[in-house]
């Protein structure tokens, strides 16, 4: 299909695009993130009965966790097609309402002591629907900051979406580690554990009102005016996992070290929850950091040398990274440094990945495609992540499995990367 001429938005739109989009997805990914950084706590309300043991109990908790990322596909393939057909905006509308209800009810529901068997099947429902909603999220929000940013800022304007989960998942880890600072330990797991998912609902409301404000994209209201033809489906298909290849490795490199570390540091290297959360509040702040300048950089040079710069540096990095956190003689200053390059240098992949995501298909899929192959990506290297690594540690009793996994997949995604051609950033959207 032939490429069309880019008419960018005015910059106030594009601004409150960028502002609609980077505040709803904030809110999404800090509601998802939560669970990951109370895995311990919810392992022992919800899949831990009387006399079964903690590890068991916080693989089960991975395997919920798991298997909402297995509903992100669906969700993903749901919501794009919506998106894709009656636009970003009321598709997006619908996204946020859907996951802020299921966090909120999250929040208020039965533990395993007052509904017994129920109490985790309960849960795991509202993680369903989570997921479904956060495989909806991240098509429709690339789309949208991607369709509005303007001529030679789609690596910058994308990266935003990568900059609010950072920041969402920032801000989970720390509430839950001034909530883990201000209570007791015992007053954490009796109700404390409630206050990040209660907090959901305020928070969700912002970004429904935000994106109740959004107009609908300019590359969307030309294919309503000028109909084009749909591409074929096994050129989609192909694109869907060329671009999955090329993401897993930060999908797995991000949730080994952003999300799985806490419980990670607990289970197998006895460090304290509040420790824990220190660790990955320093892994968020640093790829947080490297993010927008990741994709403003990759808007000058190309996605493709900044994203393999990222995986190349995992590839190598992360078992040097995990002999240091094992090192109990290393200083506290070395560990938090060390969490900190590690998060930066995912970030290097996280900034220009929705930006070349977005430029791998064109506006009459582009919901669809982009949001399949991220979600296909996290599925799989995300959404498992906690449970192979836990159930390994525990079967194999080898610490490094964490750096195995992250850089399996970061090798296997530099493959894909070569793929990539160097003058994508500077061709227009199709």
């Amino acid at each position: 299909m032939a490429a069309s001429a880019e008419q960018p938005a005015p910059p106030a739109r594009s601004r409150r695009a960028l502002l609609a989009g980077s505040v709803g997805n904030l809110v999404e990914w800090y509601e998802f993130g939560v669970y990951g950084y109370f895995a311990t706590v919810i392992a022992a309300n919800f899949f831990t009965p009387e006399g079964g043991s903690d590890v068991e109990g916080l693989v089960k908790t991975y395997a919920s966790f798991a298997l909402a990322f297995f509903f992100r596909p669906i969700g993903a393939a749901l919501f794009g097609r919506l998106g894709d057909r009656i636009g970003r905006r009321p598709t997006l509308i619908l996204v946020i309402g859907l996951m802020t209800v299921a966090t909120t009810l999250i929040g208020v529901l039965p533990t395993y002591a007052t509904a017994g068997a129920a109490a985790p099947w309960l849960l795991t429902g509202l993680r369903i629907l989570q997921g479904l909603s956060a495989g909806g999220e991240f098509g429709g929000a690339v789309s949208l900051m991607t369709e509005f940013a303007p001529v030679g800022r789609r690596g910058l304007y994308g990266s935003w979406q990568s900059f609010t989960v950072a920041l969402g998942l920032l801000g989970g880890a720390g509430v839950a580690a001034l909530l883990a600072t201000v209570m007791s330990e015992q007053a954490l797991h009796d109700w404390g554990w409630r206050l990040p998912f209660l907090l959901t609902l305020p928070l969700g409301l912002v970004a429904l009102w935000l994106r109740l404000r959004l107009e609908e994209t300019p590359s969307f209201r030309r294919t309503e005016a000028e109909p084009v033809e749909r591409p074929p489906a096994a050129d989609v298909v192909r694109a869907i996992l060329l671009g999955a290849g090329r993401i897993m490795g930060w999908a797995a490199a991000g949730y080994t070290f952003l999300v799985v570390l806490p419980s990670y540091l607990q289970s197998t290297l006895n460090a304290s929850f509040q420790e824990a959360l220190i660790a990955t509040v320093l892994a968020n702040v640093g790829f947080a950091a490297s993010i927008v300048p990741a994709g403003l950089l990759s808007d000058r040079i190309g996605r493709r040398a900044v994203m393999l710069t990222g995986a190349v540096l995992v590839t190598a990095l992360a078992l040097p990274l995990l002999t240091l956190l094992q090192d109990e003689g290393a200083s506290t200053a070395s560990k938090g440094l060390g969490v900190l390059a590690a998060g930066a240098v995912v970030g290097l992949m996280a900034g220009p990945g929705p930006a070349m995501l977005a430029e791998m298909f064109p506006t009459r899929v582009r919901y669809t495609g982009l949001g399949l192959a991220y979600a296909l990506a996290n599925a799989v290297f995300s959404g498992c992540a906690g449970l192979i690594i836990t159930e390994l540690v525990k079967r194999t009793g080898n610490a490094d499995i964490p750096a195995y996994y992250a850089a399996g997949a970061c090798a296997v995604s530099v493959l894909a990367l070569l793929t990539l051609r160097g003058d994508d950033h500077r061709r227009p959207l199709r």
